[in-house]
């Protein structure tokens, strides 16, 4: 008699398994094959009951996951995997295309669920993921990764053991120190076993059980006993031909003689809620141990490899390992695949080992195909060895009606959801890359982070935008979160816009929050976020807030703008924040320590950009961006048509840009009393040197102010670090212009003795900030030593090493004509000869 037949004889067929393990999951295959049972019964939840049929969809791509959620709550919310090569999943694969029911039977959700949330505090409820153990009954807990060896701290309760990991404790027992060998060297690389491997794991289980009572899943005893009454019910309606395919650590338990009624006393009270289960896409990532999944495998796409290749797997493996590196442009041939077969099979002899596995093929890779380096093997591990694979759900799966109007979004958009992270760049002018905007920026409303705003490489237009997808198949749960909101993504982000924007406490929540409806689209909240935007508006007076409001405020007239988006009422409160921001500034600026100073040194270059941006967007200065504001457009017609700088007092002078710089150049010659930091004195004098509103020659007067005998080292310091200080450029202007760099130094070789340790650290974190290259030619510039009085160019100014004694004409002309050609002009109509004008 076959082992199957004795397995039959003895009653239903128990299948042990290691979830997520293509050598089980071909074992069960044939197991099935063989036996023929009359019905499958598998662990799961039983409410998977009803939409298991879904397997068998054309549609259906694993890895997938059971979803399931309580109905009042969504965030509340269990995963039960299943890849391709999972035994459950080749269990109900065979059982609907043999026509066999198929049952789950572990614990219902709804019963998982409300245990779940009974066993987090009150006080801080989590909500269940797949990182959560407690959200994860069924094939999460069986085979949880814990050292066997650690034992529970003396005088401790058997609740607070430690988990027993099964595989860990038989590989020790064989003389492994690493599981997974082991469980590849006895089940992957033995073919298909058969009833008989399931008969001496489930004798390997009974004797770790007996050893080891529950192992730390104190909640086995409730799961098992309502295997166990599911079990009974198959029998009386099939007789002993039934086939369980659950964890192998729970076959000892389904065997056991116990009563009904036993069973039922130990379910009896179990908290419940409603629940709701569908299908949702997975993917291999999310699969791996390293994701938090407790029954979590290391190497997903190795062992979907191992289950799928139909012959040499190990040749067909180094051959995908040698595409991905061909497709990265890394240099691999067919001989280096072939060298590194040989080496995997070598190494597998050496090591004593049926065929060559995962560490074989790894060290092989590394060795011939990578050359030792860790860069590729890293893309090899995370792109094959663990995978970036999404499964696929019909369209006829169970869903909330804001999942189903996402889906149809993303198909008419074009959008589809992957694993794997790419960047998206969108042109706002195409109708079809502008409602990928909206959509994107509508789900990060509802908190469904699918895509995360990047910084553009290409270009700087307002009509350009770049993302960074990555679909997780925990946004699912956010999805069903978010359906509390409305049925479909606009309503949704509409309704949650208005909620937001009623609730807000701050100003700076309720502009962001503007800028997200125009981004989104969302006109429908508008109004009830402008009439909450324009009630704090008019009763905060602080400062700082109103200048932390603006920016955003002003980002969002501009796109506006961009997206044709009427932003009259925007532009209105904006205009009214920025005048109250004019006025409240300078008294704002008196008495701030040194983090005061430097908070409001942010707030105050903050509002200079919004108002030279809404100065652009406003009526009172025209479309045409001003000089200075680094937001012109990204290509011009031609150097004679591009607009010319304006003059201070022209044009928007009596605007609010004028009144701002007049505000900016009081705050710069504040140096009486009150006067305000000198970090503020310095930036406000750079911005308006940076817009042309200073001439250079007042910013050096400014400066010999500031660093003159009668100023405090350390305030001088300060105006020093804000006027040339952090990213703003400030290295480049000392290199350009000498005398601000002479007033510097003879600043500071004037500072006493005494005084230059505290002025020491402000310097230094100013000149910190610059660039190598630019510290170096300050470096060389001082060394040198200021230029001759009226030699500041030519023959007589002295050279800085490496350069001649002054500028050289012939050598200087010859490049006019290369100049002339580079920049489209056309050479001199009268003949001029540079050659011989420097002659």
């Amino acid at each position: 008699m076959t082992g199957a037949a004795r397995a039959r004889a003895a009653g239903p067929l128990l299948l042990g398994v290691r979830h997520h393990g293509p050598g089980s999951a071909r074992a069960v295959r044939a197991a099935l094959a063989a036996c023929a049972p009359r019905a499958v019964l598998i662990e799961g939840p039983p409410e998977a009951d009803a939409i298991v049929r879904l397997a068998a969809e054309k549609d259906m791509r694993p890895p997938v996951a059971l979803l399931a959620h309580a109905a009042d709550d969504p965030g509340r919310a269990g995963f039960w995997p299943l890849a391709g090569f999972s035994p459950e999943w080749a269990a109900i694969q065979w059982a609907l295309a043999h026509e066999v029911p198929v049952r789950f039977i572990d614990l219902p959700a709804a019963n998982s669920l409300a245990m779940s949330a009974k066993q987090t505090p009150a006080a801080a409820p989590a909500p269940a993921g797949p990182s959560d153990p407690a959200a994860l009954p069924g094939p999460a807990t069986p085979l949880e990764p814990v050292d066997p060896g650690e034992q529970a701290a003396p005088g401790a309760g058997s609740a607070e053991r430690l988990r027993v990991d099964p595989l860990s404790v038989l590989a020790g027992t064989a003389g492994y120190d690493d599981p997974e060998r082991w469980w590849e060297d006895v089940i992957e690389h033995r073919g298909t076993g058969g009833a008989e491997a399931f008969t001496a794991v489930a004798e390997a289980m009974e004797a770790l059980r007996a050893e080891y009572g529950h192992g730390g899943h104190e909640d086995d005893a409730v799961r098992e006993a309502h295997m166990r009454l599911r079990l009974r019910e198959a029998r009386r309606e099939f007789g002993d031909e039934v086939a369980v395919v659950c964890g192998a650590w729970h076959v000892p338990a389904l065997g056991e003689r116990t009563t009904a009624t036993a069973d039922r006393k130990l379910l009896k009270g179990l908290p419940k809620v409603k629940a709701e289960i569908s299908w949702v896409p997975w993917t291999h990532r999310r699969l791996a141990r390293h994701s938090g999944y407790g029954a979590g495998i290391t190497s997903p796409g190795w062992y979907d490899h191992l289950f799928h290749a139909p012959d040499r797997p190990v040749e067909r493996w180094l051959t995908k390992v040698a595409g991905l590196l061909r497709a990265e442009d890394f240099a691999v041939s067919s001989a280096h695949v072939i060298e590194a077969v040989r080496l995997a099979e070598t190494l597998a002899a050496m090591r004593g080992r049926p065929l060559a596995g995962l560490a074989e093929t790894l060290d092989a890779v590394r060795a011939v195909l990578c050359e030792g380096s860790d860069v590729p093997m890293a893309l090899v591990w995370d792109r094959l060895v663990v995978g970036d694979v999404l499964g696929e759900v019909p369209e006829s799966a169970p869903a909330a009606p804001l999942q189903r109007d996402l889906t149809r979004t993303q198909r008419s958009l074009r959008l589809k959801p992957e694993a794997l992270e790419r960047e998206l760049e969108l042109d706002l002018r195409k109708e079809t890359d502008a409602g990928r905007s909206r959509l994107l920026h509508r789900l990060r409303l509802l908190g469904v982070d699918w895509g995360s705003p990047a910084v553009s490489r290409g270009s700087t237009g307002t009509f350009r935008e770049t993302w960074r997808l990555r679909w997780e198949p925990e946004l699912s749960v956010r999805v069903a979160e978010a359906g509390v909101w409305g049925t479909t993504v606009l309503s949704a982000a509409t309704a949650k816009a208005e909620t937001e924007a009623r609730s807000a406490k701050g100003l700076a929540e309720v502009t962001e929050l503007a800028e997200r409806c125009l981004l989104g689209a969302l006109s429908g909240a508008l109004p009830v976020v402008m009439r909450s935007l324009a009630d704090r508006a008019a009763l905060d007076a602080d400062v700082g807030h109103l200048a932390q409001a603006l920016p955003a405020l002003v980002r969002s007239v501009r796109y506006g703008d961009v997206r044709g988006t009427d932003t009259a009422a925007l532009g209105e409160v904006a205009v009214g924040l920025a005048e109250r921001i004019l006025v409240g500034l300078p008294p704002a600026c008196v008495g701030l320590d040194a983090d005061g100073a430097a908070e409001m040194r942010g707030h105050m270059e903050a509002v200079h950009r919004a108002i030279g941006l809404l100065s652009e967007s406003g009526p009172e200065t025209g479309t045409q961006p001003e000089a200075g504001t680094g937001a012109e457009p990204e290509t011009w017609p031609a150097a004679e048509a591009r607009p010319q700088p304006r003059a201070a007092g022209s044009g928007a002078a009596g605007g609010l840009r004028g009144r701002w710089a007049a505000m900016l150049r009081s705050l710069a010659g504040r140096d009486g009393t009150p006067a305000a930091p000198g970090l503020i004195r310095g930036r406000a004098a750079r911005l308006l040197l940076d817009d042309a509103r200073l001439a250079e020659d007042e910013a050096a007067r400014l400066m010999g102010l500031a660093l003159s005998p009668g100023t405090e080292p350390p305030e001088a310091a300060s105006w020093i670090e804000g006027f040339i200080g952090g990213g703003a450029g400030g290295g480049m202007l000392l290199v350009h212009d000498e005398r601000l760099l002479g007033l510097v130094d003879r600043w500071l070789i004037s500072v006493p003795a005494e005084a230059f340790t505290d002025v020491l650290p402000l310097l230094r974190r100013t000149f910190s900030a610059y660039d190598t290259g630019v510290r170096r030619t300050l470096g060389e510039l001082v060394r040198r030593g200021p230029a001759a009085e009226g030699h500041s160019g030519g023959q007589g100014a002295p050279a800085a090493p490496g350069f001649g004694p002054g500028l050289d004409p012939h050598r200087a002309a010859a490049v006019v004509p290369t100049v002339r050609l580079l920049l489209g002009l056309d050479p001199d109509p009268h003949g001029y000869d540079p050659m011989e004008a420097a002659r």
